[in-house]
């Protein structure tokens, strides 16, 4: 039957095309329904376009120390929406590749929002964007349908489309700001206050905790609070927004920090609290699958609690992340096939923030490897005893690794600085392969790169670091 498959994948973002993908290279029958464009919200409001704007943001910043490298750019400009519209460009740009990518593969595309009922497998009904509802059956069905922004109303973090955003406004502003207000500091709203901040917005950033950066480590998260005011943002920590509603010329925000009450303006502001999994109208309620906090309970190869039915990436919780959705995919579709996948091990998960400076990390913080009750060692390397990071004009930023010191297993390491979202998969790559530190040290890294203070904050944890 031309609507049966061997695997159904709601949803088309990084976890579900290449869930999509892996299955049909493994020979299954596959389709993807999709209610919006190839891509999900990564390629088409997140993750790409996001870099896209912030590359703008870097290169403008560049241009205002061009007297610095001996060049001279005098009266340079930006113009905002030739910086949303290439932005745009290039989220254009992937998803029509996606579409490349299904048709290379044989996946059936189905477009319409899809609900599912029961059956011997769960059933997916697609409604399309005639109104139209079509079945489909599948042996397996995989739920990729991914996260929203997480809003409350009751504090008024909660987007009027016009003076009060998610992220989704944020990348397409419906005018420039002149002053923001930057409720979250997580990655995503740290990402959008360092960009705006580099085209002049006036940004503050209100932390409900007691810093920013949360899931780092603590010595990364003060180094980018100093970072960033040192780049003109206001960072208030210990910070509870009680009230936001927008205004006849902006916002009006009350705030509560050490019991004091206050109230701060500006002319928009970003709501960026976190996010919640896409589990409405999906029918799971009445197939009984369990969900928990709002996010689709899983093992670790992406079966829940309904035989035939799968979840991976951001709807089945922390960490949010468009590679571990993609592995997760991958882990489960391999799983259906018949293939012994490893569990995914989260702690091996890197995460990054491309704000100006940029943060990476992988695995566990010093505070967290001390809690486990380990004896560890810690290293640490400056930028500024780099030399290549001392060309390049950025020697300001930090390395930093934990092992355990009885095993010289690595732990955790933790970076911010230029490209760090780059150089953080060195020691992923070390981590899954369960490496030692005598395998690091002994490691020859290229000079001069800034990936050698990798190897200096390993050589600095066991007293042979050379260049501090």
């Amino acid at each position: 039957m031309s609507n049966t498959f061997d695997v159904i994948v709601i949803g088309s973002g990084p976890g579900g095309y290449v869930t999509a993908i892996r299955a049909a290279q493994l020979g299954l029958r596959t389709a993807t329904v999709e209610r919006d464009k190839l891509g999900g919200i990564c390629l088409n409001w997140g993750c790409i376009p996001t870099k896209a704007l912030l590359r703008s943001a870097e290169v403008y910043r560049n241009f205002q120390h061009a007297k610095d490298f001996g060049l001279s750019a005098e009266g340079v400009k930006f113009d905002s929406a030739a910086v949303v519209k290439r932005s745009r460009g290039v989220a254009d740009r992937l998803s029509k590749g996606v579409g490349f990518l299904m048709k290379k593969h044989k996946i059936t595309v189905i477009e319409g929002d899809a609900r599912l009922e029961k059956g011997a497998t769960p059933k997916v009904i697609v409604k399309g964007k005639d109104g139209n509802e079509a079945p489909y059956e599948a042996t397996h069905v995989i739920l990729a349908t991914g996260a929203r922004a997480r809003e409350i109303p009751a504090a008024g973090l909660k987007s009027d489309g016009k003076r009060i955003w998610t992220y989704r406004e944020a990348m397409t502003p419906p005018e420039w700001p002149e002053s923001l207000l930057v409720f979250g500091s997580g990655a995503i709203g740290i990402e959008f206050a360092s960009f705006y901040a580099a085209f002049g917005v006036k940004v503050t950033v209100v932390e409900l905790l007691d810093r920013i950066l949360p899931v780092e480590d603590e010595e990364i998260s003060a180094f980018a609070k100093k970072r960033f005011e040192k780049e003109g943002m206001n960072i208030l920590t210990s910070t509870e927004a009680k009230a936001l509603k927008a205004t006849d010329s902006g916002v009006e925000a009350q705030i509560v920090s050490g019991g004091k009450t206050e109230t701060l303006t500006a002319s928009h502001a970003i709501v960026a609290v976190g996010i919640a999994g896409n589990v409405e109208n999906l029918g799971l309620e009445a197939l009984g699958c369990k969900v928990e906090k709002g996010h689709i309970v899983t093992d670790g190869y992406g079966k829940t609690n309904i035989a035939g039915l799968y979840a991976i990436g951001d709807v089945t919780g922390a960490p949010w992340l468009a590679h571990k959705a993609s592995h997760e995919g991958i882990i489960c579709v391999e799983a259906i096939a018949g293939q012994k996948p490893h569990a995914m091990i989260k702690e091996r998960i890197p995460g990054c923030t491309y704000s100006h400076p940029q943060v990476a990390s992988v695995g566990l913080t010093e505070a967290r490897a001390k809690a486990s009750g380990r004896d560890i060692r810690v290293g640490r390397f400056p930028f500024v005893g780099n030399g290549k990071a001392i060309a390049l004009g950025e020697d300001q930023g930090m390395v930093k690794v934990v092992f355990d010191a009885k095993t010289g297993e690595l732990l955790g390491a933790h970076m911010i600085g230029a490209e760090v979202t780059e150089l953080i998969q060195g020691y992923a790559v070390a981590m899954q392969a369960e490496v030692t530190e005598h395998e690091l040290m002994d490691t020859v890294f290229p000079h001069p790169t800034l990936s050698e203070m990798m190897h200096e904050a390993v050589l600095d944890a066991y007293g042979r670091v050379l260049h501090i």
